[in-house]
């Protein structure tokens, strides 16, 4: 198949949908289909295939900071599919009525169009733009062959917000990448890897570390190492200072993809305390198959989707003594941790792309068949 994956935002920052866009083109041309990359204003050259079809604006939204596209021009476009005549556009929603939308209006009525919901709100205000923006793409939206979504909560607001019946296909995560991952560090790790920002909660993993030592809740060498970068980072620097943890909280600033394995196998605990805005959890199964050790999550909807199997390892983590006691009791039981390894390995198998991308395969060979009549 000729492939489109859609991407209203860049491909330069390695947030979680250009993770799943990446990853799920990457298989499919190891498969021997054709894949492009139909994005935003993106700088990357070392992939394939990357059109460009928009400028874009930067801005936050949803706790995150993003790029929306200016409007692109829609004869560019109608041009653009005719020369290429894809057999698949596969759209990353939702979706600005700017770019994508246009370029699904524009799409020939032999290409299928399917779509992978990915957002869950932060806030009321997310709620209401997200409602504005389903009665704006309205007719784009008819045009979808099938939606598919990243998880039961996300398929919830999809259908609550878009009216999409979706069926939930996960984000795949590439587990060859993070398996084979080692560490050879004597200490007993804490490891948080995400975006410093408000949301993803490095703050309150703070407070619970500063709880847990002046209250002697663990007492044994630990280290607890932040990955990632974000507008937090001097707020948390002064904090790490003013309370004396300069010697056992390090920031590492971003890592990237090449060393993102190696980070995550140092973990005896790696803690994502996430409030809110979450549809998925990538970054636990990549931490679930890099780590040795137990994987602690925020019980935010799209984390608990993820964690449904171990209820036990989910916290609240504005409640910074439970989270300092849940901390501690796994500091103290690395036997417990170990167990918690074993079946969270096991258990990540599910997700790999080999099963994601031939689900993935088969929802477009359906589509492709529907429209076209065969």
């Amino acid at each position: 198949m000729k492939v489109g994956l859609v991407l209203d935002d860049t491909l330069d920052t390695p947030d979680g949908v250009q993770q799943h866009v990446l990853i799920v083109g990457a298989w499919l041309t190891d498969q021997g289909h054709e894949v492009h990359y139909l994005v935003g204003a993106t700088t990357r050259t070392d992939i394939p295939n990357v059109h460009s079809l928009s400028k874009n604006l930067h801005m936050r939204f949803n706790g995150n900071r993003m790029s929306m596209p200016l409007p692109t021009s829609r004869r560019k476009l109608r041009a653009f599919l005719a020369a290429e005549r894809f057999d698949v556009l596969h759209v990353q929603v939702p979706y600005s009525p700017f770019m994508a939308g246009r370029l699904i209006l524009a799409a020939p009525a032999t290409t299928a169009i399917v779509g992978t919901f990915h957002i869950l709100p932060y806030s009321g205000s997310v709620v209401f733009a997200n409602r504005a923006l389903a009665i704006w793409n309205r007719r784009s939206g008819r045009r979808f062959d099938k939606m598919l979504a990243v998880s039961a909560p996300a398929r919830e607001f999809a259908h609550s917000a878009y009216g999409y019946d979706a069926e939930v296909v996960p984000n795949p995560i590439n587990l060859a990448q993070f398996m084979n991952a080692t560490s050879d560090s004597q200490t007993t790790n804490i490891v948080f890897l995400g975006r410093l920002v408000e949301r993803k909660g490095a703050q309150h993993l703070l407070h619970a570390v500063t709880y847990l030592r002046d209250h002697g809740l663990y007492t044994g060498d630990l280290q607890v190492y932040i990955g990632g970068k974000g507008e937090l980072r001097a707020e948390l620097e002064r904090y790490i200072q003013a309370n004396g943890l300069s010697e056992m909280v390090r920031l590492y600033g971003f890592v990237d993809e090449t060393h993102k394995a190696l980070f995550l196998a140092q973990a005896d605990i790696a803690v994502y305390p996430s409030t809110a805005g979450e549809s998925f959890g990538i970054v636990l199964l990549e931490a679930m198959a890099a780590g040795r050790g137990v994987v602690l999550a925020g019980n935010n909807p799209g984390y608990e989707a993820v964690m449904q199997p171990y209820p036990s390892q989910l916290f609240d983590p504005t409640d910074m003594v439970q989270f300092a006691e849940k901390l501690a009791w796994y500091l103290d039981r690395p036997v417990e941790r170990d167990a918690a390894a074993t079946v969270q390995k096991a258990y990540v198998q599910h997700f790999d792309i080999g099963i994601v991308g031939a689900r993935l395969l088969t929802i477009y060979t359906r589509a492709l068949q529907s429209r076209r009549g065969v």
